[in-house]
């Protein structure tokens, strides 16, 4: 079923969902907020964007030209909905398309940063896939993984300019090694914990194309109180 649904504590900012699917969680927040560090941009690509909770956050933050590739249609055909009802066609650009075929459209050295909250999981002979395709292609590295990520980022990325990701920790050596294979230095690291004394869940890492070595470990990011609320540092990101 399409709903409409306010997107978390954003209180001016709206997005269509089905909730037959899938529906955006707190991952797409901290990766938007991650990835932003200044307010130059000229120009930002959001891959896997899926119904552009991503593309919706970053328009409230910079202003630049926005583009979120998804492949999915009925999903690209949510994420057009979603900036119809936020009066934001203007501001941001969906493309449905494969992200392997950006750089036939996309010049070398077209972005300033690219974001991704991309599939997390692995497909081999003991996968569980859902029954939904739609789901499926959502979770895991069915239509996309992590090398074609990077290879395409090496090639319209600026240089010098960056990807952040959100992603599973238990592939964080996967994501290293692939950035370092297409030149991509990582730059930033960053662990989610749902609460204190818990057990990461959720990384954020930044990369950037032909950067020096030079990984820096933020402080850790925590999320909710005991109660369940969110931590003073979640809320700010929602200002």
């Amino acid at each position: 079923m399409e709903v409409v649904n306010r997107l978390l504590n954003y209180k001016d900012l709206n997005i269509v969902q089905n909730t037959d699917w899938f529906n955006f969680s707190l991952d797409s927040v901290l990766l938007a907020n991650f990835a932003l560090q200044n307010k130059s941009y000229k120009n930002i690509m959001d891959f896997c964007t899926g119904n552009a909770p991503v593309p919706l956050i970053l328009s409230r933050k910079v202003n630049c030209n926005i583009t979120g590739v998804e492949i999915q249609k009925e999903v690209y055909d949510l994420a057009r909905k979603t900036l119809e009802i936020n009066n934001l066609t203007d501001r941001i650009k969906i493309l449905n398309m494969d992200v392997k075929d950006l750089p036939k459209v996309y010049e070398t050295d077209t972005f300033d940063l690219i974001t991704c909250n991309p599939p997390f999981f692995r497909v081999n002979e003991n996968s569980k896939l859902n029954e939904s395709v739609i789901k499926t292609n959502a979770r895991h590295e069915t239509l996309i993984n992590l090398e074609d990520i990077f290879s395409v980022s090496k090639k319209i990325l600026k240089n010098n300019g960056t990807i952040s990701l959100v992603h599973r920790p238990d592939r964080l050596i996967d994501i290293i090694l692939c950035m370092k294979k297409y030149n991509i230095e990582p730059k930033r690291l960053q662990l989610v914990y749902p609460r204190y004394g818990s057990e990461c869940n959720m990384i954020l890492i930044e990369g950037a194309k032909n950067g020096n070595p030079s990984l820096k470990i933020l402080p850790p990011l925590y999320v909710h109180d005991k109660d369940g609320n969110y931590l003073e540092e979640i809320k700010n990101m929602f200002q």
